[in-house]
């Protein structure tokens, strides 16, 4: 079965469902608290909100920083292609992260970006044309996405599954726009152990930051209260757009429920995400000013170090239930299975 045709309306450079809103870059509070019983509201909310600065807010880049990035989490859960896919989708693909990185590093010859948020889809658009790579967008639901059956070599997402309500009903709609034999990657989807404590070192940290820069001592490194609160009324809505974190083996079992082939799922970053989300909560916390070109390579190599010693020790002796990044791939029987 195809999948929708909803009449669309074409804004600069991005196509949308005829009614969806236009990005709205400022919530208000009345908005907010309607986002509380509406997670799809409160994803369009949230990521628009965030759509102007997300990139420098996640420390994202279309450099050889973050193509390696891409391609290396890429690689450790499906392993690259002799050839590039011909086409490639990413959904939910907020800025364009992973799918523009991906292209960049050789995986994926065309593109095509999808996000609830039509701000997030301009700006990944943005991105694509910036970087002169062959990529349309849609701003589409991840449980009715508008492209026909058939459609794609490869489907990626990176951070996307935990923000949708029914996750085995987006996987359907993967392979359904997956070409038979295709493949889906999904990466940075947080698991259960490792956002337990992500969330409580950078709720901790959050709170020492912004009350320690109160003292006259720390005079220059406190935000202004306006821009705090800011951020305090976008992590309220962050808390509402998360809405799962995952068990990889029960993730396993959901795409393969859905009628993946061949699923397989592999997490990474413990030591890594001890430090980096504190480090990631401090930056947001302090003026940009003070986090100096050193700092910045500090916290990089810092990251890598970490990371590499989780991938060539701590993965081989730690359950991987208790890293924080799963990632997931599988892909759509050549032939129909039995649901």
């Amino acid at each position: 079965m195809a999948g929708p045709s909803d009449p669309t309306v074409t804004g600069p450079g991005v196509t949308r469902p005829a009614g969806d809103p236009a990005p709205n870059p400022h919530a208000s509070a009345e908005e907010v608290e309607a986002a509380y019983a509406d997670p799809k509201l409160a994803n369009v909310l949230y990521h628009d909100w965030e759509a102007g600065t997300y990139d420098e807010k996640w420390s994202i880049s279309y450099d050889e920083r973050c193509i390696s990035y891409a391609t290396d989490v890429f690689d450790a859960v499906a392993g690259r292609p002799d050839t590039p896919y011909g086409t490639a989708m990413e959904l939910g693909s907020g800025t364009g992260f992973f799918l523009l990185n991906l292209m960049q590093g050789g995986v994926a010859s065309t593109g095509s970006v999808t996000d609830l948020s039509p701000g997030m889809v301009e700006v990944a658009l943005r991105n694509a044309a910036r970087l002169g790579l062959d990529v349309d967008g849609r701003v589409a639901d991840a449980e009715r996405v508008p492209y026909d059956d058939d459609t794609f070599d490869l489907v990626v997402g990176h951070a996307v599954l935990h923000h949708i309500p029914d996750v085995r009903a987006a996987m359907r709609e993967v392979l359904r726009v997956l070409k038979p034999g295709g493949r889906f990657v999904f990466a940075g989807e947080p698991t259960r152990i490792g956002d337990f404590y992500a969330r409580r070192l950078g709720q901790l940290t959050w709170w020492l930051t912004t009350t320690l820069t109160k003292l006259p001592a720390l005079r220059g490194w406190r935000r202004p209260q306006a821009e705090l609160d800011e951020s305090s009324r976008a992590a309220a809505l962050e808390a509402v757009v998360d809405l799962h974190t995952f068990d990889p083996s029960e993730l396993e079992r959901t795409a393969r429920a859905a009628g993946a082939a061949d699923v397989r799922a592999v997490t990474d970053e413990f030591s890594a995400a001890l430090v980096g989300w504190p480090v990631r909560t401090f930056e947001a916390a302090v003026p940009d000013e003070k986090l100096t070109l050193r700092w910045r390579l500090f916290a990089y190599h810092a990251w890598l170090r970490l990371s590499a010693v989780d991938r060539k020790l701590l993965s081989r002796v730690l359950p991987r239930e208790l890293f924080y990044n799963v990632m997931i791939t599988g892909t759509k029987p050549s032939a129909p299975t039995a649901p």
